[in-house]
Parts: C-alpha cells; structure tokens; sequence
C-alpha cells in the first residue's frame, strides 16, 4: 500500500492519508503529491469539491515525519529539512486559499503537520474522536504549518496557552477555538462522504452536523487571558507559579520542560502574526524559525529525547527560559540569509 490514496469519486477529489501504522505522518512526497491533485483539480469542472480524510480511528495526521527529518539533521543534512518546510508551507497557502471547497474529516488525533492540511480547509469536520494539538515547542520547533495564524485568531489570548503548552483539545473546544466549523459523529462520515460524492454540494454537511456544547477552554477563558495576555514570557511564567489552580500547575510544568528557545520565539510569533494577520505572514514567520531549527535552535536534540530515545532528558542548548540571549531570539524571527519564503 502506498502512503497516500489520491483519486476522483463522482464529483470530489478524495485524498485520503494512509500510513496507519505511523498515525498518517505526512511525508514531503505526500505533500507534493497533495499539492498536485489540487493544482490538477483546479480546472476540474467534473470536481466539485476536495476531501480529505485518513485510515484508521487512531489518527488523521499526527504531524509531519519529524524521524525522517532528525535523520537527515544528524546526517548534516540541513537543506533537505529546509525544501521539506518551504514546500509544506506552500501546500498549506493553497489549501487556505483554494477556490473550490476543501473538506477536512479531522477524525483522530491531529497535530503538528496535520493541521495544515484540514484546519486551514474551508470547511473542517471533528468527530467525538479528534484530539487536537500543536506540541511543538515540546521537540524544538514552533507550531508551524499557518497554525499561528490560526492561533493568533483563537477567542483571546488561548492561542498563546495552546501554543506555548501544546495542550490538547478534543472537538467542543477545537470548534470554540475556530479550528474547525462542524461536529459529525465518526459512524456518520461514510454517509456524508457517499452524499457529498453524489451531490457535490458542501450545503450538505449541515444535515449530517450536531450542536455542540462549551468545551474546558470555554469556561476557562477569563482564567487563561488573565495570565496569557501578560507582555513576557517570565511574567506569564510568574503568573503561573503563584497561580493555585490545576491546570496553571499543570501548563507551569509543561512550558518549563519544552525548547527554551521555541518558547520566547513561539509567543513573539503569534503576537506578530496578530499584528500582522494573513496566511502568508504567518507561514513567512514561521519559516524563519525552522529553517534555522536544525543547525541552530533544539529540534535535533528535541526528537530525539522524546521520540527516538524516548529518554524524555533533553539537554537544551540553553537551560532555562531566562538563559535565551535576546540576540538568539532575535536571530530566530529574523530573515533567513537566503531570504524570506515566498508564494505564488
């Protein structure tokens, strides 16, 4: 079986993910092949809309193949990870900008890499079963994949406490958050997609879509902007630690443990992308950040703590959180020598 199942259905293009085994890590081969179907479909008259979905209940994308790249990383071979990053980056503009429906089943766990190709569709679907996460700064990046700009628009100051913490969601909150527009049970979704390919039309999903009610982040809120809205990263941590509630102990923890360096950059992104709001600008902010993570910033040391040895002793390039030069950070969210990424 290969890694992606691409073809046309009476009037969809189906994409559907299927590295089971591996939660449906999104490869650069598969990227490029995404990004062909839909250059292809795009004067498809036959093709009236685009869905995307995976095998398996576990997972629809846990993220990009973050292994491959530390392999490559070890090898010294930085400029891979880089084309992988400019390339994937490129794949998640034209999803946001697409201009034929594109339907995300965000069935499972969904993160890092898997975000950029449902969360940024026009119409994103969750089930009972999606749990939704950006743990970047855990391996020594930053949520990438236009996921700041998603971010930097979530209710408040929510996108600074998931980006920073990588906390998960499940669906109530993941639609609170504006990650996704439609609840559908998961023993719905084979009808839906049979009535979308016969129809073709996205007015649709409405019939197979429920209510849902206020998630933990919802009721969280005013608890959450009061903290994360603070101007710095040590006055945000601060806060936390004089905090008695459960979660700020628990999000205290989490912040501490991940990359130094992806943390300071992580929260001076999502502001400046705030700021500056636009798919673009944010995948532009991003890319200065990871084309540099390999040979300058945690991510190699990072996978491989948690995900290849497992052993969960990162040893950062820096200790702590108050030991980041500003210069380093400042290196981090500025234009890379070879100049800032650029779109069609």
């Amino acid at each position: 079986m290969t890694d992606i199942n691409i073809r046309k259905t009476g009037k969809i293009g189906h994409i559907t993910l299927t590295r089971e085994k591996v939660l449906n890590a999104l490869s650069h081969d598969m990227a490029l092949q995404i990004e062909t179907a839909l250059h292809a479909w795009k004067n498809d008259d036959d093709v009236k809309l685009v869905i995307i979905d995976a095998s398996g209940e576990k997972a629809f994308c846990a993220g990009g193949d973050v292994q491959d790249l530390y392999a490559q990383g070890k090898a010294g071979n930085f400029e891979s990870g880089v084309n992988f990053w400019r390339d994937e980056y490129r794949l998640n503009a034209l999803i946001t900008n697409y201009d034929k429906p594109y339907i995300a089943l965000m069935n499972g766990i969904v993160m890092g890499g898997g975000v950029g190709i449902s969360a940024l569709g026009s119409h994103r679907i969750v089930t009972e079963n999606t749990s939704f996460a950006l743990p970047e700064c855990a391996i020594g990046l930053i949520p990438d994949v236009g996921s700041s700009h998603l971010l930097s628009a979530a209710p408040g100051h929510i996108g600074e406490y998931l980006a920073l913490t990588g906390g998960r969601v499940g669906y109530e909150d993941a639609i609170y958050c504006g990650f996704a527009d439609y609840f559908v049970p998961k023993d719905k979704l084979e009808a839906l997609i049979d009535q979308l390919t016969r129809s073709g039309d996205v007015a649709d999903i409405s019939s197979f879509s429920q209510t849902t009610n206020a998630g933990d982040l919802a009721k969280m809120r005013s608890e959450i902007d009061a903290i994360f809205s603070l101007e710095t990263i040590g006055e945000i941590l601060s806060a936390l630690e004089e905090s008695d509630a459960e979660w700020a102990a628990k999000a205290l923890y989490k912040i501490s443990s991940a990359s130094p360096i992806s943390i300071c950059v992580t929260l001076q992104t999502i502001r400046a992308v705030r700021k500056n709001p636009g798919i673009e600008n944010a995948l532009r902010q991003e890319f200065r950040f990871v084309s540099r993570a390999m040979e300058h910033g945690d991510f190699i040391e990072g996978v491989r703590a948690l995900i290849i040895d497992k052993d969960k002793q990162p040893k950062w390039r820096y200790p702590t959180i108050a030991d980041v030069p500003e210069d380093v950070v400042a290196l981090f969210l500025s234009p890379p020598e070879t100049g800032d990424i650029e779109f069609p």
